[in-house]
């Protein structure tokens, strides 16, 4: 990272951020966002440097069966083979030990030759216990004591490790979710710690929050992180307790780790414009903002669109809102370029799943975490009604894919019930599910599929992104309205959706349109009139890629919360006088 003498730089906290396919450091959306976020902060040759964890176990290896039962095993990985390993270690005090943390580095390298550094914390060290040794070593495992380890280590552990290093110059620090907000506690320790004043003030409080910005990515109250009063003094000891009492940290009978950060922040957003409005109804005491996501336009366009826009649109790589220009690119460039991208994703299913698909037929693509919520059997609600549209309007393959967390036991039902709709459709229909599904099948079927599907209960996605990457290929959305579709839908021109508002409805209207536009306006579009279809395709480029992109939203980040926090603090209560000194932290 070239920064100059006293440019400020930004710290990126996540709690996994996917850096190459092959590194299991991630999970899936938000690490993907994260990955995105720094690859862009690189291409526009923003200072910022990423705090993250190593998992040197990953997050899992996904096996299924014929039955679509999944199972799982560690994907360990080596980070010597594709980081360097940092001189500098810091200790961390977990129930009352000494954890020895060290970082190893990965660099992200933007189209310029600008790197963004990534500092993966590891606890794998001799000098720790055998049991501290593997608090690094899994992504969301462990119990919720392994849990608030992890996030001492991110929060704490990345704040000291980042001061080693000799990063003096950080001028905010950005909590994606509330995994990293014990960091917040460790700037409050540092403050007290220089001003000697011993208890909290208000004064404190602000000037904390003058460093932070935090973004919350899930709308519903089970993805925030919260722990007991007894395992958090367990974990972090009695004087860091204490100082979150001093501070009013707790939310009840809790630490949630959510409240943490937006306590302790002075800028806060959701990921998109619905999702700041759920944001703000959860959360009615805070001031939140809403900046949308975006994907990495170079990472996840296909090899055959990187060639079609470098041909027509040579600026498109240095400057995403020229993708806006390729409403002049000719429909039949368009549909040549669709047609590489689908033959390479058929090539691999055949390859790896030993399935041949048809390539003129209509391929439908759903590939998310398998979670209740995203509803991934919504299309198998009337098997004959499916198998009546593919014989009278036209032929459809369907691609899923997806993994469930290893303790998500109704996740892991929704893979069985799609295999038990494939299985029932497979007179008609042809159906894969894609084992093992990660960044290199992502790439492959958002881009190589005919239509994107996804189908949640509204308002639970908070914006979503895979449908963003399938815009970048031509890749038009059948979705309903909730999360980024909601900006990006414009009804028969970038896509379709499913429902009729963005407001709640019945999951009945929801299939009901689903198959109604399915089968009188899709598939006789795309059989019977194919230019409107491949006009549809270049429109989604036009209208979507153009502004769904990370080099879009990081210009906000750095417009709106990098460099204006000091006049978005939020509306919580003030502090009152301390009753008592709190001892700081190490």
């Amino acid at each position: 990272m070239k920064t100059k003498p006293n440019q400020p730089t930004i710290a990126y906290f996540s709690m996994e951020i996917a850096l190459e396919p092959d590194l299991p450091t991630y999970s899936g959306g938000l690490g993907v966002l994260a990955g995105d976020t720094l690859r862009s902060a690189a291409d526009l040759e923003t200072p910022l440097i990423a705090v993250t964890l190593v998992y040197r176990q990953g997050y899992f290896r996904q096996r299924l069966d014929a039955w679509g039962r999944q199972s799982e095993q560690p994907e360990a990985w080596n980070p010597e083979q594709k980081t360097k390993e940092m001189e500098p270690r810091v200790t961390v005090e977990i129930e009352g030990r000494w954890v020895m943390v060290r970082a190893w580095r990965y660099n992200v390298e933007g189209i310029t030759g600008e790197t963004v550094p990534v500092f993966l914390l590891d606890t794998d060290l001799p000098e720790n216990s055998p049991e501290d040794r593997r608090l690094t070593d899994y992504l969301y495992g462990g119990d919720t004591r392994y849990r608030l380890c992890q996030e001492a280590v991110l929060g704490l552990g990345g704040l000291k490790i980042l001061n080693k290093l000799g990063y003096s110059n950080i001028q905010a620090y950005h909590m994606n979710e509330g995994h990293s907000s014990l960091l917040a506690l460790g700037l409050l320790e540092r403050r007290l710690d220089q001003s000697f004043a011993g208890r909290v003030k208000q004064l404190d409080i602000d000037s904390v929050r003058h460093m932070c910005i935090f973004t919350t990515h899930t709308p519903v109250p089970a993805g925030h992180d919260e722990f007991t009063r007894p395992l958090v003094e367990q974990v972090l000891g009695p004087e860091r307790t204490a100082l979150l009492n001093e501070a009013r940290a707790w939310h009840g009978d809790k630490l949630n780790m959510t409240y943490l950060a937006l306590q302790f922040s002075g800028y806060v957003n959701g990921v998109a414009m619905r999702h700041g409005e759920v944001s703000r109804d959860m959360f009615p005491s805070y001031v939140i903002s809403a900046i949308t996501n975006g994907v990495h336009a170079v990472t996840w366009a296909s090899p055959a669109f990187k060639d079609l826009f470098d041909r027509h649109i040579p600026a498109w790589r240095i400057d995403n809102n020229y993708l806006r220009y390729a409403i002049s690119i000719p429909l039949e460039e368009i549909r040549e370029a669709h047609a590489r991208a689908k033959r390479e994703l058929l090539a691999e299913i055949r390859q790896r799943q030993g399935v041949d698909l048809d390539p003129a037929g209509f391929t439908i693509g759903f590939a998310r975490r398998a979670s209740a919520y995203k509803r991934a059997a919504l299309l198998f609600q009337d098997t004959e009604r499916l198998k009546r549209i593919a014989r009278e309007a036209g032929p459809i393959q369907l691609l899923y894919g997806g993994k469930a967390h290893p303790r998500d036991e109704s996740g892991k039902q929704i893979i069985q019930e799609v295999f038990r709709g494939s299985a029932s459709l497979a007179d008609v229909i042809r159906i894969v599910y894609v084992e093992n599904y990660d960044m290199h099948w992502a790439r492959l079927i958002t881009s190589g599929v005919d239509l994107w599907l996804n189908n949640p209960m509204r308002p639970q996605e908070a914006s979503g992104t895979s449908g963003m990457k399938a815009a970048l290929n031509g890749v038009p959305s059948f979705s309903v309205l909730d999360g980024w579709w909601i900006e990006g839908h414009i009804e028969g021109v970038t896509g379709w959706s499913i429902g009729n508002s963005y407001l709640d409805e019945d999951s009945t209207t929801e299939v009901a349109t689903l198959y109604d536009k399915l089968e009188t306006k899709i598939l006789p579009m795309f059989y019977g009139r194919p230019d409107e279809y491949m006009n549809v395709m270049r429109m989604a480029v036009a209208l979507n890629a153009s502004f769904f992109n990370t080099q879009r939203m990081l210009s906000q980040y750095i417009a709106n919360a990098y460099a204006k926090r000091e006049a978005i603090l939020p509306s919580v209560p003030r502090l009152s006088t301390p009753k008592k000194a709190t001892v700081t932290g190490e």
